[in-house]
This record gives C-alpha cells, sequence and structure tokens, in this order.
C-alpha cells in the first residue's frame, strides 16, 4: 500500500505533527495537505511533498489526492462556533475526491463513546465524520480513541494547569467519569501501522491503554509525579458551561473549546471491543507510564530550545517575573561584546568555584548557606580544577546538563528550591561581534513555587543581570 504517495491531512496539529516524522523514519512517500506550506518548510523531509489548499476547497483537495494510494484524515473543526457542519462538508468533499482518484485506503481518527449514552456534539461529530468518509465508498480504518496523554495534549494541558495551581479542586461531575486513556507515542503507532493492514481489514478498531480510569486519577496521578498533594472535592452543581468558564481562569484552553472538550467529558469513553489488541502489533502502555513520558518528553523538547531564537522568532514579552512558557516561567536578557564567540565563552565556562558568579559574591555565599541551613548542598562543592566543564559536573549548587564549547552552557540547580531551575548561557556570533543570552528558567511545583519565584523576581533581575554584564566586561578584558 506504500508504494505510491500518502496524503497526510492535519501535518500542522497536535498528532499530525507527530504522524509526520514516524512516516518519514519508516520511508512511507509522504505529500501533506495544509493551508500554509510554509509551517511545515522547515519540518518536514525533502522528500515529502507538501500541497496548498483548504479542505472545504473540492479542486484543491482532487489535486492533493492525485497518485495517491492512502490517506489519513485528521482534520477537526472544533475551534469553530459551527464545527459540526464544518466538518460534515469536508468529510463529503475528502471521501468523493479520494472516490474519484482511485484511493484504496482512508485511514481516520475520531473519538470513543457508546452513541447509546446521548453523545455529546463533540463525539457525535466525530463518529459522523467516520460515517461520511465510509459513504464515500473508499475503504476506511477508523480508530477510535479516548483521553490522548501526551506533552502539549488539550487533556493532559488543562490536567497540569489544573494540578499545578489548584492545591484544592472542585470537581464537577465529570471528573468522575471513567475513561480509557492512550499514550500519543501509542496512537502514532497506531495510525502509521494502519497503512500495513490487509485489504478488508478496514473497520472501526477501538483503541486505549490498559487503564480505566477518571480525569480525578489522572489528576491525582500526576500530581503524584510532581510530588504534589492536591485535594479534590467533588460537587454536582457545575454544568459544562460553568465548568469551560472555570476553566478558562484556571488552564489555557480556549473557552470554546474547553466548552466543547468539558460537554463530551460526561461520556465515558471505555473500549467496549478489544479487536485492535489482536489485530495490531502494539501494546498500549499504562496511564502511569504515558504520564511520566509526557513530562519526559516535555523536557527533552524545552532543553533543546536555543533562547537566541526562541526570543526573536516568538517575541518573548519582558514582563514582571518573565514569560510563561508551559508551566515553566522565563527569564531572558541578552548583551552585545565586540569580540569572537570563543571569547566570550571564556569568562562562562571558567563560572563558579574561585572564579565566582561575576556580581554579587556576598549574595551567593549568602544563599550557598541558606541552602546549607535547609539540607541543601550549598557552595562546597566549587568546581573542577580545570577549565574544561563536561556534562555531570558539579558547579557549586548547580550541575552541568549540558555544554557545547564556545556555545552553549545549560546549568540545572541542585540547591533546595520549590520546583526546578535552571541557568543557560549561549553565545551567538553577530555582526562585529557576539551576543551572550542569559536565560534563567524555573519549572515551579504548586503555589508555594509560584509565590517563591515572584517574590524573589526582583532579587534575581538584579544579580543575573549584574553576572550578565560581569561576563561581558571580563569577555572583553580577556580578549585584549
Amino acid at each position: 500500500m506504500t508504494a505510491r504517495r500518502v496524503l497526510l491531512t492535519g501535518a500542522t496539529g497536535y498528532v499530525g505533527g507527530r504522524l509526520l516524522p514516524e512516516l518519514e523514519r519508516r520511508g512511507v512517500p509522504v505529500r501533506c495537505f495544509v493551508r500554509r506550506t510554509e509551517a511545515l518548510r522547515d519540518r518536514a523531509a525533502p522528500s515529502t511533498e507538501l500541497a496548498a489548499g483548504d479542505a472545504l476547497d473540492p479542486a484543491a483537495v482532487a489535486r492533493a489526492l492525485e497518485g495517491v494510494a492512502a490517506a489519513y484524515y485528521l482534520i477537526h473543526s472544533m475551534g469553530d462556533e459551527d464545527f459540526a457542519a464544518r466538518d460534515r462538508e469536508a468529510a463529503a468533499i475528502f471521501g468523493e475526491a479520494a472516490r474519484r482518484a482511485g484511493v484504496r485506503r482512508i485511514v481516520y481518527l475520531g473519538g470513543l463513546g457508546a452513541s447509546a449514552a446521548g453523545l455529546s456534539e463533540h463525539l457525535r461529530s466525530r463518529q459522523e465524520t467516520g460515517e461520511i468518509l465510509r459513504r464515500s465508498g473508499v475503504p476506511v480504518v477508523e480508530l477510535r480513541a479516548s483521553i490522548v496523554l501526551g506533552s502539549g495534549s488539550l487533556s493532559f494541558e488543562m490536567i497540569r494547569s489544573l494540578v499545578e495551581r489548584l492545591p484544592v479542586m472542585i470537581c464537577p461531575r465529570w471528573v468522575s467519569v471513567e475513561a480509557q486513556p492512550i499514550a500519543v507515542e501509542d496512537v502514532v503507532s497506531y495510525l502509521a501501522a494502519a497503512l500495513d493492514l490487509p485489504p478488508g481489514a478496514e473497520r472501526v478498531y477501538e483503541i486505549g491503554g490498559p487503564d480505566r480510569v477518571t480525569y480525578g486519577d489522572l489528576m491525582r496521578e500526576y500530581a503524584r509525579q510532581r510530588g504534589l498533594k492536591r485535594l479534590l472535592i467533588p460537587v454536582p452543581l457545575l454544568t459544562p458551561r460553568l465548568s469551560s468558564l472555570w476553566l478558562g481562569l484556571i488552564t489555557p484552553l480556549y473557552a470554546r473549546v474547553g466548552r466543547k472538550l468539558v460537554d463530551s467529558l460526561r461520556n465515558p469513553t471505555i473500549v467496549r471491543d478489544p479487536a485492535a489488541l489482536a489485530v495490531f502489533p502494539i501494546q498500549p502502555r499504562g496511564v502511569r507510564e504515558a504520564i511520566a513520558r509526557a513530562l519526559v518528553n516535555e523536557d527533552e523538547a524545552f532543553a533543546r530550545t536555543r533562547w537566541s531564537d526562541a526570543v526573536s522568532s516568538s517575541g518573548l514579552r519582558e514582563r514582571y517575573g518573565g514569560d510563561l512558557v508551559g508551566t515553566r516561567l522565563v527569564d531572558s536578557r541578552s548583551t552585545f561584546v565586540p569580540v569572537p564567540p570563543a571569547a566570550a565563552f571564556a569568562p562562562i565556562r571558567r563560572i563558579g568555584g574561585a572564579a565566582g558568579w561575576y556580581y554579587g559574591s556576598f549574595l551567593w555565599r549568602l544563599r550557598g548557606s541558606l541552602d546549607l541551613l535547609v539540607g541543601g548542598v550549598g557552595l562546597r562543592r566549587a568546581r573542577p580544577r580545570s577549565d574544561a566543564l563536561a556534562p555531570g559536573d558539579a558547579l557549586d549548587f548547580w550541575r552541568v546538563e549540558s555544554i557545547e564549547p564556545d556555545r552553549l552552557l545549560r546549568l540545572r540547580a541542585e540547591m533546595k528550591v520549590p520546583g526546578r531551575a535552571w541557568l543557560q548561557f549561549e553565545t551567538t556570533p553577530a555582526p562585529g561581534g557576539t551576543e551572550i543570552r542569559q536565560t534563567a528558567i524555573f519549572d515551579a511545583s504548586g503555589l508555594l513555587g509560584l509565590a517563591y519565584w515572584y517574590a524573589l523576581y526582583p532579587l534575581h533581575r538584579l544579580v543575573f543581570a549584574g553576572m550578565l554584564r560581569g561576563i561581558a566586561t571580563r569577555a572583553q578584558r580577556t580578549a585584549a
């Protein structure tokens, strides 16, 4: 089935954006159908075709499906007011164009839920879309999933925001409704494997992890892995509309999307047909591992961020407390020095120990003493004797997490703080010299962590800004 090109819609979305590199890794020739090709140009492999168009434009859809053996339909309009009507229209256009183009299989990701339970508008629309695609006559593999757990997913972000910000949660009835979550990595595996099913195996498959849990269980497990104590108080009074307004205040969810999502949570989303476990060579992971993987993946993605690029491309705003990126608070600043990158990086690689931190030595010693009083490591460990640093080296009450010679040093805090903290330095060539960027990152643990960060932010700002000036002065002296 993969000898001819495969069309992928929704490649800029949450699931599609993870499916694309998996298909490329497997050597599947892919064509992506997106509204804006520039959104994928730097992320897609050179072998991947990009086709521009709108799912409601029959001519554009027909062009995208030319010469295609199979197509992934990952289009959803939940952000639109009349999303159900748009989804019906788009599915009808796509199914008819696929039939005319001779497409042999459509793979569609829908939503779990028994129709007898009186489905929400959102879940009803998801299942209706699958039915419209089947009416075209093209064989359809429909995968129906419950809550998708992964860093950046809508459900995971809602859980994380609630748990991180609220030590006591007033929980409406939907928090106790059963679901069967699945890790996003397993969803991607099912989607990719759907191409390899033999002809005639096209049908609806219900996919989910091995655990039946509630949103309340997911919140408790997230809190456990983050070391947070949370109290959930059930109340029967919050309607989906009131719940969505509440979520809009607490979480980053777009209010209209939040209301549709919450309305869907009143429906149990349980796997009742286990056929997928017999047909697909996939053993989905449990909730505990899925949440742990989400946290690890988020850490890895965050660690790869080049703040010298991120600040210029996304325009992080300078405001009190820094900018909020996910759950992390980011305070970034830069300065220019008229020296080469190697000279600019020299004082950075010598930081700590006898060289000190280039500003506020008394304040650093005081912080080390306070850390000792509460059982931390303090400043007693100093640093390696040589100028060279390696990942894993102790550096006062920091540890080297990553170092790239003359480019980057990232330190992870090992002092006692209510959360996790990093300090990162980058040097980037600039006309006539080098830009040095310093970024302080704090992943607050609950309200205590937020209070700690915002209370000490004026002092942190003073010390970190002074440190950056000290590094720039030392770099120029070294070059001279």
